[in-house]
């Protein structure tokens, strides 16, 4: 039984992305901390904001649309990853990219659980 959403290991994998992406975007240029680097940073916390935010309200269909946000936040982030890397900036950016993949299965996994739920127990009225 999920306790709250410390219990999910997706949130603790975003989690644990969230400190990757600092750590590779500690080596970008200078000229992006305002531009490119901050938005890979917002992209990256928005994922595991969203899931907690979705655990945390009341249903699994409000929880769903949030993890369908952070879902958008995976993709946005992966081209925003993509595009750096096709500017040539360091960092471990194949290994970011699987995981950034892993992380979108994950969700994707959750949401096809839970609406599945709510087709078998659908909420009472």
């Amino acid at each position: 039984m999920l306790k709250t959403h410390k219990d999910l290991t997706v949130w603790q994998d975003a989690r644990k992305l969230v400190r990757e992406v600092y750590m590779v975007t500690k080596l970008f240029p200078k000229e992006e901390l305002h531009c490119l680097t901050a938005q890979i940073r917002r992209c990256a916390i928005s994922i595991p904001s969203n899931i907690s935010e979705g655990a945390a309200r009341s249903g699994k269909k409000e929880f769903i649309r949030f993890l369908y946000i952070a879902l958008g936040s995976v993709s946005e982030l992966k081209t925003q990853i993509l595009l750096s890397k096709d500017l040539g900036y360091p960092g471990e950016i194949d290994s970011l990219l699987f995981k950034i993949d892993k992380i979108g299965k994950m969700i994707s996994g959750l949401i096809n659980a839970l609406s599945k739920q709510m087709e078998t127990h659908p909420p009472n009225h």
